[in-house]
């Protein structure tokens, strides 16, 4: 286990208010699922997965804006902290009143949340002052919630990839999100899905027959050279998750932030590093950069 990095997880966690006794100091661990028993990997076949059981992965929350047809959903993100949401700058492109949002945590259903989950509504949103919209470059965003979530089975933090960590190296990655389940497909799914994907060369994402000089060194390439499995239009700001190789804590190494249709061939999911942009996230916190004195 990477204990600096998690040890800089935990002020993020706590720095607020204090918080840190609600999430029992820890992040990236999942409660309601047992990391020991593997995954069916015969369950993902298409295009956002199978079903994700309830608390699978309690970092999860779903962004939605009321005037969006039945399910509302706009966008995923992920919790940070108690009061601190990750996810994509592209999401509020269209969104004039930031504060007409929901931000709904806890949830694996949409319709039937249960009684795990909680609303917020966001306080503050930061887009990283160099994103572009012409080409998705530095596509994060953060958002400030109206007041912190209590942590449970169901809700815990996700552990943000820090610059120790060798991204490369690890091997058990998924993908989780209410997106479409293929490209022909007009609205979000009710139950969040989940599928194992595997983490691409970012020279071989780059490539003339792949994206063709389209992604930037700030981004990670993940899904399978042959297509099939992949996230979709609504899945945008949510988290690509792999588990430490040493430990059962997960980190979050990406933010879903687009692709070249769904699940093609040679088109895989792109994301956003959040191992890249670690000191942005410290900093618009109001925490000091990963190494410094804090």
């Amino acid at each position: 286990m990477n204990w600096l990095g998690l040890f800089v997880l935990l002020t993020v966690t706590g720095l607020a208010h204090g918080t840190w006794d609600t999430c029992g100091w820890t992040c990236g661990l999942r409660p309601m699922v047992s990391d020991s028993i593997p995954h069916d990997d015969s369950m993902t076949r298409v295009v956002g997965g199978a079903d994700a059981k309830p608390g699978a992965w309690p970092w999860m929350v779903s962004i939605q804006h009321p005037w969006l047809p039945r399910l509302k959903h706009m966008c995923g993100g992920f919790l940070v902290s108690t009061e601190w949401v990750l996810t994509a700058a592209h999401c509020f492109n269209r969104v004039k009143e930031i504060g007409i949002l929901n931000v709904v945590i806890g949830a694996t259903q949409l319709t039937q949340p249960g009684p795990g989950a909680q609303v917020r509504k966001i306080k503050k949103l930061f887009r990283h002052e160099k994103y572009k919209r012409s080409d998705t470059s530095n596509d994060i965003a953060l958002l400030e919630l109206n007041e912190p979530v209590q942590c449970s089975p169901y809700i815990q933090l996700a552990c943000v990839a820090d610059p120790t960590i060798r991204v490369s190296e690890l091997q058990n990655c998924w993908v989780a999100g209410w997106g479409l389940t293929s490209e022909e497909d007009e609205d979000s799914i009710d139950q969040l899905q989940e599928a194992k994907v595997q983490l691409i060369d970012l020279q071989l994402c780059n490539s003339s027959d792949w994206y063709g000089g389209l992604i930037h060194t700030h981004n990670l390439c993940a899904g399978y050279p042959e297509g099939g499995i992949s996230t979709c239009k609504g899945d945008s700001g949510g988290p690509l998750m792999c588990q430490d190789n040493n430990a059962d804590h997960w980190w979050v190494v990406g933010i879903t932030v687009g692709g070249r249709g769904c699940a093609r061939a040679k088109q895989p999911g792109v994301y956003t590093s959040t191992q890249h942009f670690y000191d942005w996230i410290l900093a618009q916190m109001g925490l000091s950069p990963f190494g410094s004195a804090s």
